[in-house]
């Protein structure tokens, strides 16, 4: 077994471990019934792939990896709410099982529990983790704010774009690498050049994320492809097609974000997408995808000639090219 399928086996036992609590029922098994929906588990991965760069041993490191996914789970939790998502990884999200007020609670729960993990670090990795916890969960909020206040604005540039995901999405893998340094006893310039791979790697992932919105495979996906359109998302695409779109193709973009009848999403989708084919926004996408990672792969040479890097490498490289 390799090195990243053994700590996927590690970070599943030890989800299914976690009860959080028994009652009311209602309130803790949709935080099971997520936790537990497979998923990438993308960031718990990043935490233990850094850590096991300064020790042999992982396990001290997984309940504080954990910690993380339960964060990031919370924020979808959340999320799904304000976008009125109807799945999320191929299931019913949890508001749609159940009910708003209590995936809102859930989710509440959720975070409360993170911060339950965390106090049970040692007193010297303690302040740190929290301090750089708090400063990324603080980020992440900001970046959904400015998310949704993009969706009610004609004009959102490039630059507004990329500083919202990076807060949105790519802090918590910054902050995913640099816990697994503070914790495995790396320097200050090894957390350093760890967190700005992640944050880079990290806005190439949202990229991707968006290109998958539009391009992906229904099946495979598991969310709704097109939800974005659906949603008037500004996303990476969507500000590139605005810019790069004639006269003709600007107006019909600008009709299409002001249709919200559900009769007529699949129409909507179909307008949108052929605009962005004709003007190559999937290959403006991937380029803008490969110089974020391009990027952050500089970041982790940094330190890669002092560290064992290879594993996190490819785990990385693997990111570029998924398709789900």
């Amino acid at each position: 077994m390799g090195k990243i399928d053994h700590y996927q086996e590690l970070i599943d036992k030890e989800i299914k471990k976690n009860k959080y609590g028994q009652k009311p029922e209602s309130l803790y098994e949709p935080i099971r019934y997520l936790m537990e929906l497979k998923g990438k588990r993308l960031r718990p991965m990043l935490t233990l792939l850094t850590y096991s760069l300064f020790k042999n041993n992982v396990k001290p490191a997984l309940p504080y990896a954990i910690a993380v996914e339960a964060f990031h789970n919370f924020t979808l939790m959340h999320d799904d709410i304000m976008d009125n998502a109807p799945l999320r990884r191929g299931y019913k999200t949890v508001h749609e099982k159940w009910n708003v007020n209590t995936a809102i609670l859930s989710g509440d729960v959720m975070l409360v529990k993170v911060y339950e993990i965390f106090s049970k670090l040692e007193p010297e990795y303690l302040t740190e983790v929290l301090k750089a916890f708090n400063r990324c969960a603080a980020e992440v909020c900001e970046g959904q704010q400015w998310d949704m206040e993009f969706e009610c604005m004609d004009n959102v540039t490039e630059a507004q774009y990329i500083s919202m995901i990076r807060q949105k999405t790519a802090v918590l893998l910054g902050f995913s690498l640099e816990l697994g340094a503070i914790l495995g006893g790396g320097t200050l310039e090894q957390r350093k050049a760890l967190r700005e791979f992640g944050i880079n790697i990290g806005i190439g992932f949202q990229l991707k994320d968006d290109l998958l919105d539009a391009y992906a495979d229904p099946k495979k996906f598991g969310k709704q492809v097109g939800g974005d359109i659906l949603a008037n998302k500004k996303t990476f695409l969507m500000i590139k097609a605005l810019e790069k779109a004639s006269r003709n193709q600007r107006s019909n973009l600008s009709q299409w974000l002001a249709t919200k009848k559900k009769s007529e999403s699949k129409r909507k989708i179909k307008a949108v997408m052929e605009i962005f084919n004709d003007l190559s926004i999937s290959s403006i996408t991937d380029k803008k995808i490969n110089a974020y990672f391009k990027k952050g792969f500089q970041s982790l040479h940094k330190i890669s000639t002092s560290l064992k890097c290879l594993p996190l490498q490819e785990f990385a490289t693997e990111l570029i090219s998924r398709q789900t």
